[in-house]
């Protein structure tokens, strides 16, 4: 829930922390409130950079409660969040979990939020072979097939006679489909894709 999104009639006064840290509006963060200051009534926390340590990103959580008008304010929810793509985090994320997300998208980029979004969250243990699995980005699924052809030594325009060349045509998109099976493939926010083995 971002504070800037409420409707001037919905909105509490609005007291926000701010991190000491320089802004970087494309890196990973989250927006962590205290619970005690929103049950009453007034918005209270701070954006903190997700590609920190956990025990930094906790340390700031722990500091942004210490300020709170409340005289117990102990517990926290993230209210909102940027730069995690398709990612969705929940109040309650872990921050043990948002430090390894924050991390591996701010060093892999995109690629490794499609990576987490395409493992189930019980998988989320295999986030640290992501460069084991990935296997680039694409224009389609259709041109890695055909750079997976040549890698392999197969040249498209010199399959079978010569006579017959100009006639034989590999069906790419088939073949696409069918290595799918074996392998994950995510759309990019540029219309690409990014290929991953599925080990």
């Amino acid at each position: 829930m971002n504070p800037e999104r409420l409707g001037p009639e919905m909105a509490p006064p609005i007291e926000t922390v701010t991190a000491p840290e320089v802004d970087r509006p494309d890196a990973p963060r989250i927006y962590v409130a205290s619970l005690s200051d929103y049950n009453a009534g007034r918005l209270f926390g701070t954006w903190i950079e997700a590609d920190q340590d956990y025990q930094e990103i906790s340390e700031q959580v722990t500091e942004m409660l210490s300020r709170s008008r409340e005289d117990v304010a102990e517990e926290w929810a993230i209210h909102d969040y940027e730069g995690f793509g398709p990612l969705h985090l929940s109040e309650y994320e872990s921050l043990e979990t948002v430090a390894r997300l924050g991390r591996g998208i701010a060093e892999h980029g995109e690629a490794f939020a499609g990576w987490a979004v395409q493992l189930d969250r019980a998988e989320w243990d295999r986030l640290d072979r992501f460069e084991d699995s990935y296997l680039g980005h694409w224009s389609s699924a259709e041109d890695y097939a055909e750079n997976l052809l040549e890698d392999i030594g197969i040249d498209l325009d010199e399959i079978g006679p010569e006579m017959l060349q100009p006639y034989i045509r590999v069906d790419l998109e088939a073949f696409a489909r069918d290595l799918s099976y074996d392998l994950t493939i995510v759309e990019a926010q540029d219309g690409g894709v990014h290929v991953f083995d599925r080990e």
